[in-house]
């Protein structure tokens, strides 16, 4: 019979493992038990004859309602008075969807306004160079 290896999952810098398992395994990580924010999963891989391997998988735990905010971004320089929006929203179950609060408001870019003045104006232009034409 062949000889497996071992593997011992970690999270963050945990000294008892999560998960003690022989190779191969499928393992379900339950993020709902851990608390948002940054963690790392340490995986360590022990073979027969006693060597190991380390592979790290940093990842961002966001269970909690989903924050956006407009109107500052991070390590921006801003002076005066600053209008920010803030919208924060929960994904629900996934066997209810939630219209209400589901999606973020957001104000009009700056390029769609550039589009519609400059339709604006050249539907203006072609307007008043018709009545010129027309008045003749």
């Amino acid at each position: 019979m062949q000889e497996k290896s071992t593997i011992l999952i970690f999270l963050d810098d945990d000294v008892k493992p999560l998960a003690e398992v022989v190779s191969p395994v499928n393992f379900e990580l339950d993020t709902r038990k851990i608390v948002d924010g940054k963690h790392t999963l340490k995986i360590v891989s022990k073979d027969p004859h006693g060597k190991e391997g380390l592979r790290l998988i940093p990842f961002e735990v966001r269970n909690g309602p989903a924050i956006s905010i407009e109107g500052i971004s991070e390590n921006d320089v801003v002076d005066g008075v600053l209008p920010i929006m803030i919208n924060a929203y929960s994904k629900g179950d996934s066997k209810v969807f939630y219209i209400e609060g589901s999606e973020t408001p957001q104000s009009i870019p700056a390029w769609v306004w550039i589009l519609i003045i400059g339709f604006v104006g050249w539907a203006l232009f072609y307007l008043i160079r018709y009545i010129s034409i027309t008045q003749l």
